[in-house]
């Protein structure tokens, strides 16, 4: 006997229903459960079909089905293989919008620089992930795992956790289902010492593995690391003589070839509060490097809740107005430029 999309569907909504409910499930309960618009008729004849084939048991007569262990088995199975898929195709997307975003944020930088006469920086946007998504345990061999983390903004993390035995694939499942259990959808601050020591006491013998994931996930959601930075125009500041002496024009140059104060300045531009246009003159600039300058920045948001800065640095007898219009028109065309580009 064949078991077909059709029983899998089935199967799947009687484990759901009765993971839910702890009740045996009936076919008219099936029939409302799914989107099959089949018949109680029909849903009875292919339960009798997975009971024959063991995929469901009938505890009482006249009751309901339960899943058996088998229809247990091939119902978190088919799970973590939509899971995998699901993270495989988020990276494939990932690489794609990054691929276009890389090549937007380029030409956003360059064209400022060009408008303005001035350096320019852009930011890559930061995601929203302030909230666990999935997690995916796999073994790589004998002795590590790979974590496969994914956060809100479909962010995804790898990050491998040593092992002192051999986990079998039993072991690996059981894992993976307790994690994303305990965990999915919660923020950092909502997995306090007590979960943690819950679901380690759960997970027995493996509850070192359980910590390492757990902090990798903390790790994933609060990381700060470097953003990637475009920048453009750096040369332009040698074209003003106050900022093209020796000392200046060394700090200036450097901060734009090695855009650690760039870097610096964007996250302190999405830590604001005010995420309008800023103005810093002179030793207003919140980062060293940039102190006798005159800094604008701006945040500019895109879909998914990903944000970024753009900041123009320039001698503090800049043209305000003109750097000023420039940003606000750059804001208002980014979002529609990338959606172009998508």
């Amino acid at each position: 006997m064949e078991l077909d999309e059709r029983k899998v569907k089935i199967l799947q909504a009687i484990v759901r229903n009765y993971l839910e409910t702890g009740e045996p499930v009936g076919s008219r309960t099936i029939s409302k459960y799914t989107d099959l618009n089949l018949s109680s008729a029909t849903i009875r004849n292919e339960m009798a079909d997975l009971e024959e084939m063991g995929y469901i048991i009938q505890p009482h007569t006249s009751a309901g089905r339960i899943p058996s262990d088998k229809g247990y088995r091939l119902y978190v199975d088919k799970m973590l293989e939509e899971k995998e898929k699901e993270v495989e195709e988020m990276k494939e997307l990932l690489l794609q919008k990054e691929d276009k975003m890389d090549n937007l944020l380029k030409q956003v930088a360059k064209v400022l620089a060009v408008n303005t006469n001035y350096a320019t920086m852009i930011s890559a946007p930061q995601y929203n992930r302030n909230k666990l998504k999935f997690i995916q345990l796999s073994r790589v061999d004998d002795e590590q795992i790979l974590a496969v983390i994914v956060t809100e903004g479909n962010v995804i993390k790898n990050h491998m956790i040593p092992t002192q035995d051999y986990l079998d694939d039993e072991t690996m499942l059981k894992l993976n289902i307790l994690l994303n259990t305990h965990l999915n959808g919660l923020s950092i601050e909502e997995i306090n010492l007590a979960m943690i020591a819950s679901i380690k006491k759960m997970a027995g013998i493996h509850s070192d593995i359980v910590g390492d994931v757990i902090d990798a996930v903390a790790e994933a959601i609060h990381s700060d690391e470097d953003l990637e930075i475009y920048t453009s125009g750096a040369n332009n500041i040698l074209k003003y003589p106050e900022l093209a002496d020796k000392d200046h024009a060394v700090e200036l140059l450097h901060a734009f070839e090695e855009k650690a104060p760039l870097n610096e300045l964007a996250l302190t531009n999405l830590a604001g509060e005010n995420t309008g246009i800023q103005v810093y003159i002179g030793d207003e600039a919140p980062v060293e490097g940039l102190k006798d300058c005159s800094v604008v920045t701006a945040t500019y948001e895109l879909d998914e809740g990903m944000k970024g800065t753009i900041g123009i640095v320039g001698p503090k007898r800049m043209d305000y107005d003109k750097v000023v219009g420039t940003l606000k028109n750059m804001m208002n065309q980014l979002d529609s430029l990338y959606k172009k580009k998508g």
